[in-house]
Protein backbone atom coordinates (compact mmCIF):
# COMPACT_ATOMS: atom_id res chain seq x y z
CA UNK A 1 0.00 0.00 0.00
CA UNK A 2 2.79 2.22 0.95
CA UNK A 3 4.73 2.10 -2.49
CA UNK A 4 1.50 2.38 -4.18
CA UNK A 5 0.86 5.49 -2.40
CA UNK A 6 4.37 6.79 -3.67
CA UNK A 7 3.71 6.02 -6.49
CA UNK A 8 0.75 7.64 -7.32
CA UNK A 9 2.24 10.27 -5.39
CA UNK A 10 4.82 10.61 -8.21
CA UNK A 11 2.38 10.21 -11.23
CA UNK A 12 0.63 13.20 -9.44
CA UNK A 13 3.77 15.17 -9.36
CA UNK A 14 4.96 14.43 -12.66
CA UNK A 15 0.90 14.67 -14.26
CA UNK A 16 0.60 18.47 -12.35
CA UNK A 17 4.46 19.58 -13.63
CA UNK A 18 3.34 18.53 -17.29
CA UNK A 19 0.24 20.26 -16.54
CA UNK A 20 1.57 23.55 -14.79
CA UNK A 21 4.37 23.29 -18.69
CA UNK A 22 1.04 23.73 -21.43
CA UNK A 23 -0.74 26.07 -19.10
CA UNK A 24 2.73 28.06 -18.96
CA UNK A 25 2.75 27.59 -22.60
CA UNK A 26 -0.61 29.38 -22.91
CA UNK A 27 0.38 32.23 -20.33
CA UNK A 28 3.45 33.06 -22.71
CA UNK A 29 0.68 33.83 -25.32
CA UNK A 30 -1.14 35.70 -22.45
CA UNK A 31 2.08 37.58 -22.11
CA UNK A 32 2.97 38.37 -25.67
CA UNK A 33 -0.65 39.68 -26.83
CA UNK A 34 -2.62 40.95 -24.03
CA UNK A 35 -0.54 44.01 -24.01
CA UNK A 36 -0.27 44.36 -27.76
CA UNK A 37 -4.21 44.35 -27.32
CA UNK A 38 -4.60 41.32 -29.54
CA UNK A 39 -6.83 38.45 -29.27
CA UNK A 40 -5.84 35.46 -27.08
CA UNK A 41 -8.57 33.00 -29.05
CA UNK A 42 -7.76 34.25 -32.38
CA UNK A 43 -4.52 33.50 -34.62
CA UNK A 44 -2.08 30.94 -34.19
CA UNK A 45 1.39 31.02 -32.83
CA UNK A 46 4.06 32.78 -34.65
CA UNK A 47 7.84 33.28 -34.54
CA UNK A 48 8.11 36.90 -33.32
CA UNK A 49 11.03 37.70 -35.56
CA UNK A 50 9.67 36.12 -38.88
CA UNK A 51 6.90 36.03 -38.28
CA UNK A 52 6.63 32.23 -39.39
CA UNK A 53 3.15 30.25 -38.36
CA UNK A 54 4.72 27.36 -36.04
CA UNK A 55 4.09 24.14 -36.42
CA UNK A 56 2.69 21.33 -33.67
CA UNK A 57 6.04 20.02 -32.91
CA UNK A 58 7.31 23.99 -32.27
CA UNK A 59 4.84 24.59 -29.65
CA UNK A 60 5.73 21.36 -27.14
CA UNK A 61 6.19 23.12 -24.05
CA UNK A 62 9.79 23.19 -22.97
CA UNK A 63 11.06 20.29 -25.24
CA UNK A 64 10.66 22.49 -28.49
CA UNK A 65 13.14 24.89 -26.80
CA UNK A 66 15.61 22.91 -25.75
CA UNK A 67 15.28 20.46 -28.67
CA UNK A 68 15.72 23.88 -31.14
CA UNK A 69 18.60 25.09 -28.80
CA UNK A 70 16.28 28.54 -28.26
CA UNK A 71 16.05 29.13 -31.71
CA UNK A 72 13.34 29.40 -34.20
CA UNK A 73 13.43 26.45 -36.71
CA UNK A 74 12.61 28.72 -39.46
CA UNK A 75 14.52 32.09 -39.35
CA UNK A 76 17.30 30.73 -36.53
CA UNK A 77 16.71 34.07 -34.40
CA UNK A 78 17.22 33.20 -30.94
CA UNK A 79 13.89 32.75 -28.96
CA UNK A 80 13.59 35.17 -25.67
CA UNK A 81 14.37 32.82 -23.12
CA UNK A 82 11.23 33.99 -20.95
CA UNK A 83 9.37 31.67 -22.85
CA UNK A 84 11.13 28.72 -21.07
CA UNK A 85 11.49 30.30 -18.13
CA UNK A 86 7.65 31.08 -17.67
CA UNK A 87 6.88 27.17 -18.57
CA UNK A 88 9.21 26.14 -15.52
CA UNK A 89 8.02 28.27 -13.22
CA UNK A 90 4.47 27.76 -14.11
CA UNK A 91 5.25 23.93 -13.68
CA UNK A 92 7.41 24.32 -10.30
CA UNK A 93 4.31 26.17 -8.48
CA UNK A 94 2.31 23.59 -9.36
CA UNK A 95 3.98 21.22 -8.07
CA UNK A 96 5.04 23.50 -4.90
CA UNK A 97 1.34 23.89 -4.30
CA UNK A 98 0.38 20.08 -4.79
CA UNK A 99 3.07 19.49 -2.23
CA UNK A 100 1.47 22.13 0.14
CA UNK A 101 -2.08 21.15 -0.15
CA UNK A 102 -2.33 17.56 -1.96
CA UNK A 103 -5.03 16.96 -4.67
CA UNK A 104 -8.16 19.25 -3.19
CA UNK A 105 -10.36 22.33 -4.40
CA UNK A 106 -6.97 24.55 -2.55
CA UNK A 107 -4.86 22.83 -5.58
CA UNK A 108 -7.25 23.91 -8.18
CA UNK A 109 -7.52 27.56 -6.67
CA UNK A 110 -4.60 28.62 -6.21
CA UNK A 111 -3.15 27.12 -9.01
CA UNK A 112 -5.66 29.10 -11.12
CA UNK A 113 -4.50 32.17 -8.93
CA UNK A 114 -0.69 32.03 -9.59
CA UNK A 115 -1.38 31.35 -13.23
CA UNK A 116 -3.16 34.56 -13.23
CA UNK A 117 -0.11 36.14 -11.01
CA UNK A 118 2.03 34.62 -13.50
CA UNK A 119 0.68 36.66 -16.48
CA UNK A 120 0.68 39.56 -13.76
CA UNK A 121 4.44 39.35 -13.19
CA UNK A 122 6.00 39.24 -16.65
CA UNK A 123 3.36 41.84 -17.68
CA UNK A 124 4.29 45.04 -15.17
CA UNK A 125 7.89 43.57 -15.37
CA UNK A 126 8.31 44.87 -18.91
CA UNK A 127 5.20 47.44 -19.49
CA UNK A 128 4.27 48.20 -16.51
CA UNK A 129 0.79 47.91 -16.21
CA UNK A 130 -1.68 45.26 -15.02
CA UNK A 131 -4.21 44.28 -17.62
CA UNK A 132 -7.55 44.81 -16.50
CA UNK A 133 -8.66 41.69 -18.58
CA UNK A 134 -6.52 39.74 -16.14
CA UNK A 135 -7.86 41.02 -12.75
CA UNK A 136 -11.18 40.24 -14.11
CA UNK A 137 -10.86 36.53 -14.84
CA UNK A 138 -9.20 36.71 -11.28
CA UNK A 139 -12.70 37.81 -10.02
CA UNK A 140 -14.57 35.69 -11.88
CA UNK A 141 -12.81 32.54 -10.22
CA UNK A 142 -13.34 34.18 -6.78
CA UNK A 143 -16.64 34.37 -7.39
CA UNK A 144 -16.71 30.86 -8.05
CA UNK A 145 -14.61 30.81 -4.64
CA UNK A 146 -17.75 32.49 -3.03
CA UNK A 147 -19.91 30.28 -4.38
CA UNK A 148 -18.59 27.20 -3.25
CA UNK A 149 -17.98 28.46 0.30
CA UNK A 150 -21.52 29.68 0.22
CA UNK A 151 -22.75 26.14 -0.38
CA UNK A 152 -20.22 24.08 2.00
CA UNK A 153 -19.39 26.97 4.55
CA UNK A 154 -16.61 28.99 4.67
CA UNK A 155 -13.01 27.76 5.99
CA UNK A 156 -9.84 29.65 5.05
CA UNK A 157 -6.83 27.97 6.13
CA UNK A 158 -8.79 26.55 9.44
CA UNK A 159 -9.78 30.25 10.23
CA UNK A 160 -13.79 31.46 11.63
CA UNK A 161 -15.43 32.36 8.61
CA UNK A 162 -18.48 34.16 7.47
CA UNK A 163 -20.27 34.84 4.49
CA UNK A 164 -18.60 37.72 3.94
CA UNK A 165 -15.41 37.05 5.02
CA UNK A 166 -14.11 36.83 1.10
CA UNK A 167 -15.61 39.87 0.33
CA UNK A 168 -13.80 41.80 3.24
CA UNK A 169 -11.03 40.10 1.50
CA UNK A 170 -11.48 41.62 -1.70
CA UNK A 171 -11.53 45.45 -0.51
CA UNK A 172 -9.22 45.49 2.34
CA UNK A 173 -5.91 45.47 0.76
CA UNK A 174 -7.02 47.34 -1.99
CA UNK A 175 -8.47 50.75 0.27
CA UNK A 176 -4.97 50.41 2.44
CA UNK A 177 -3.08 50.30 -1.42
CA UNK A 178 -6.17 53.68 -2.19
CA UNK A 179 -4.73 55.56 1.11
CA UNK A 180 -1.35 55.20 0.46
CA UNK A 181 -1.77 56.31 -3.20
CA UNK A 182 -3.49 59.48 -1.93
CA UNK A 183 -1.06 59.82 1.38
CA UNK A 184 1.76 59.96 -1.26
CA UNK A 185 0.34 62.00 -3.90
CA UNK A 186 -0.40 64.82 -1.21
CA UNK A 187 3.31 64.53 0.00
CA UNK A 188 4.98 64.23 -2.84
CA UNK A 189 3.45 66.77 -5.15
CA UNK A 190 1.22 64.61 -6.72
CA UNK A 191 3.74 61.87 -7.74
CA UNK A 192 1.73 58.46 -8.31
CA UNK A 193 3.25 56.11 -5.95
CA UNK A 194 0.76 53.09 -6.19
CA UNK A 195 -0.61 52.14 -9.92
CA UNK A 196 -4.27 51.63 -10.39
CA UNK A 197 -3.13 47.75 -11.51
CA UNK A 198 -1.24 47.35 -7.90
CA UNK A 199 -4.83 48.21 -6.60
CA UNK A 200 -7.12 46.70 -8.19
CA UNK A 201 -4.96 42.88 -8.80
CA UNK A 202 -5.78 42.58 -4.97
CA UNK A 203 -9.14 42.42 -4.96
CA UNK A 204 -9.21 38.72 -6.90
CA UNK A 205 -5.98 37.88 -4.79
CA UNK A 206 -8.41 38.88 -1.37
CA UNK A 207 -11.21 36.94 -1.98
CA UNK A 208 -8.96 33.51 -2.74
CA UNK A 209 -6.87 34.22 0.45
CA UNK A 210 -9.01 35.60 3.11
CA UNK A 211 -8.67 38.78 5.19
CA UNK A 212 -5.39 37.27 7.57
CA UNK A 213 -3.69 35.96 4.56
CA UNK A 214 -4.23 38.77 1.94
CA UNK A 215 -2.59 41.18 4.55
CA UNK A 216 0.36 38.78 5.08
CA UNK A 217 0.88 38.77 1.65
CA UNK A 218 0.85 42.81 1.74
CA UNK A 219 3.16 42.94 4.06
CA UNK A 220 5.48 41.20 2.48
CA UNK A 221 5.01 42.58 -1.00
CA UNK A 222 6.20 45.90 0.75
CA UNK A 223 9.01 43.80 2.76
CA UNK A 224 10.24 42.69 -0.69
CA UNK A 225 9.81 45.66 -2.90
CA UNK A 226 11.70 47.57 -0.02
CA UNK A 227 14.63 45.56 -0.10
CA UNK A 228 14.40 45.12 -4.47
CA UNK A 229 14.70 48.40 -4.23
CA UNK A 230 17.31 49.29 -1.72
CA UNK A 231 19.57 46.70 -3.87
CA UNK A 232 19.00 48.58 -7.30
CA UNK A 233 19.39 52.33 -5.88
CA UNK A 234 22.40 50.93 -3.84
CA UNK A 235 23.90 49.24 -7.03
CA UNK A 236 22.58 52.33 -9.63
CA UNK A 237 20.11 50.45 -11.28
CA UNK A 238 17.60 52.96 -10.33
CA UNK A 239 17.62 56.39 -9.40
CA UNK A 240 15.81 57.45 -6.61
CA UNK A 241 12.53 58.22 -6.95
CA UNK A 242 12.21 56.05 -10.22
CA UNK A 243 9.08 54.29 -10.82
CA UNK A 244 9.70 49.88 -10.35
CA UNK A 245 6.87 48.06 -10.90
CA UNK A 246 4.99 46.91 -7.73
CA UNK A 247 3.44 43.56 -9.38
CA UNK A 248 6.43 41.82 -9.85
CA UNK A 249 6.23 41.91 -5.90
CA UNK A 250 2.82 41.38 -4.99
CA UNK A 251 3.11 38.03 -7.59
CA UNK A 252 5.75 36.92 -5.18
CA UNK A 253 4.21 37.89 -1.63
CA UNK A 254 1.27 35.85 -2.76
CA UNK A 255 3.15 32.93 -3.63
CA UNK A 256 5.12 32.86 -0.43
CA UNK A 257 1.76 33.07 1.68
CA UNK A 258 -0.02 30.30 -0.32
CA UNK A 259 2.66 28.35 0.88
CA UNK A 260 3.81 29.38 4.01
CA UNK A 261 1.11 32.45 5.03
CA UNK A 262 -0.35 30.29 8.00
CA UNK A 263 2.48 28.98 9.69
CA UNK A 264 4.11 32.68 9.58
CA UNK A 265 0.96 34.00 11.02
CA UNK A 266 0.69 31.98 13.76
CA UNK A 267 4.36 32.05 14.53
CA UNK A 268 3.77 35.87 14.65
CA UNK A 269 0.55 35.44 16.73
CA UNK A 270 2.16 33.51 19.39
Amino acid sequence: MVNLLEGLHIYYLVLFFLLGLCIGSFLNVVIYRVPKELSIAKGRSACPSCGKTLGVWDLIPLFSYLGLKGKCRYCKEKVSPRYILVELITGLTFVAIFLKYGLNLEFFAFSFLISILIAVFFIDLEHMIIPDGLVITGLVGGAAIILYHGLWGFDYYGFGASWWWPLLGMVVCPLILIGIAIMGSLFFGGAEVMGGGDIKIYAPIGIFLGVEMVLVSLFFSFIIGGFVGGILILFKKKQKGAHIPFGPFIVIATFITILFGKEILLLYLS
